[in-house]
């Protein structure tokens, strides 16, 4: 089982990265952070096939790459507003549907005969699964335009004020409703759903009150910019 420290910092590690592409993102113009934000909901669906511990829970691998992508669409419509953020989240719509098609050819393309055996293990490697290609499409798209909806609407709520209210007020929510979604189409009648659902939101909220103080020096350091 992979320790909790290194987990920890896989978490850490992310968040500092995904921080820094909302500041390059306010340098050299904000399709920097958007095709970050692609490239996570991208590694998510193909992670998403593995189960894995963390501590107590199972949960899906592409469980902290996928609470990411909330980060940076609250980064994006904090600084850029909701229409932006809006944009973003159907950018990494349309890069999972490139995900989907590149791998359904790829993995149905022959191989030589002597590469037979790799091509079969790359193919249970790479091989997204429908029900988990279907569930990542669906919750994708249901939660993170709930959760730009939810920031503004928490925004205006408070006259702008309460940073931290606002990015976990429509986090929080917004993936309890992924959660539940996702491992619902996923794993239903395949695994114990509740279990993995629990343990899911569970770790999304830790890495959520996590994000929160990078959320701030994001901020303050955009402004700088």
């Amino acid at each position: 089982m992979t320790s909790i420290f290194l987990i920890g910092t896989w978490i850490l590690a992310t968040i500092t990265i995904v921080s820094f592409a909302g500041i390059l993102g306010k340098k050299y113009g904000k399709e920097h952070t958007i095709a970050i934000l692609a490239a996570l909901t991208v590694m998510a669906s193909i992670f998403a096939n593995k189960i894995v511990e963390v501590g107590a829970f199972t949960v899906p691998a592409g469980v902290i790459v996928f609470s990411m992508t909330f980060l940076i669409t609250d980064i994006i419509a904090e600084t850029w507003g909701k229409q932006a953020a809006q944009n973003a989240v159907w950018t990494g719509f349309y890069a999972n549907i490139v995900l989907v098609i590149s791998v359904l050819i790829v993995t149905h393309w022959q191989a030589p005969i002597y590469m037979q055996e790799a091509a079969e293990i790359f193919n249970q490697a790479i091989g997204l699964t429908w029900r988990i290609t279907v569930a990542g499409l669906i919750t994708y798209l249901i939660s993170q335009s709930h959760d730009v909806w939810a920031y503004h609407f928490w925004k205006q709520k408070t006259k702008g004020k309460h940073l931290w209210l606002r990015n976990n007020a429509s986090t929080i929510i917004s993936q309890f409703i992924d959660s539940v979604l996702f491992i619902t189409i996923a794993f239903y009648g395949i695994l114990p759903i509740w279990p993995l659902i629990l343990g899911q939101w569970i770790i999304k909220i830790i890495i959520a009150i996590a994000e929160t103080p990078f959320l701030y020096a994001t901020r303050w350091m955009m402004k700088k910019i």
